[in-house]
């Protein structure tokens, strides 16, 4: 099949057709998400609390990420992947496009990096020099300390602002946005607000994109499972059918259900 590029997402967003987008580590699980047809792979530094045991994201390093970006590139045949830049990674811009050049080079076709509005001059430099960025906001993990716990953001008055943050980060380059834990209204006015498509987890059924957590979706994730979560394993009798039943499910506007969304 022909491989999925950020125009083809552009053009699905303009056509109104969904697409589905799963996290991956390693080769063997990126040849099985090919194999399901499933759009993009996100090489998540949430590798470092399904994989390395962590009880945030906050310890991954850079060699973590760059490793699992090879190892993904190395089973991939036609998703598109996108790698995420870990904690303090632009501590300066000269750091953040070296970071980012480093997990270019390992195989990714582009890079996610969390915060606000205060992104936009970093995503213009990243942008200028032909890498390109998914604006990540609403909850962002790397700053679960400062925000309390994972918890919905947006809620009320503080809706406003993440649209206005999503139209500054447009403006500033970003080729994709991904909006997490956000009530479905706001989803729906972040991704009515933008050209560019815009990826949600946890952001209800109107977002152009839906990712989850591969851990998640098989139902292997120890400890307490997020509302937004659904266990594609209980519909199924193999993992191949369950990354299959995922996709078809975004692709058919059927997941997220409202069980799923926080209003």
């Amino acid at each position: 099949m022909k491989a999925v590029t950020l125009n083809t997402l552009k053009d699905w967003k303009a056509a109104g057709e969904k697409f589905s987008v799963i996290t991956c580590y390693d080769a063997a699980f990126s040849q099985r998400i090919n194999e399901a047809e499933i759009d993009v792979m996100l090489i998540g530094d949430s590798l470092g609390m399904v994989l390395q045991g962590h009880d945030s994201t906050l310890p991954v390093t850079l060699d973590d990420m760059v490793y699992h970006t090879r190892a993904v590139k190395a089973g991939n045949s036609r998703s598109l992947i996108m790698a995420d830049l870990p904690f303090m990674s632009d501590p300066s811009q000269e750091a953040l496009l070296n970071n980012a050049a480093a997990l270019m080079r390992a195989g990714a076709h582009l890079v996610k990096i969390e915060g606000d509005a205060w992104l936009a001059p970093g995503i213009t430099e990243l942008t200028r020099r032909g890498i390109p960025v998914c604006a990540h906001l609403g909850l962002t993990p790397q700053t679960v300390n400062q925000l309390g716990g994972y918890k919905v953001q947006g809620r009320g008055e503080a809706g406003q602002p993440l649209v206005e943050a999503a139209q500054k980060l447009e403006a500033a380059g970003a080729s994709l946005l991904l909006l997490e834990c956000v009530p479905s209204e706001v989803g729906k006015a972040v991704t009515e607000a933008v050209n560019c498509p815009v990826i949600g987890i946890g952001a209800g059924p109107h977002t152009d994109g839906q990712v989850l957590v591969l851990h998640d979706l098989l139902g292997i994730t120890p400890g307490k499972v997020a509302k937004f979560v659904k266990n594609f394993m209980q519909e199924a009798d193999s993992i191949p059918a369950a990354l299959s039943a995922y996709h078809h499910a975004v692709k058919n506007g059927h997941f997220p259900s409202e069980e799923h969304c926080f209003k």
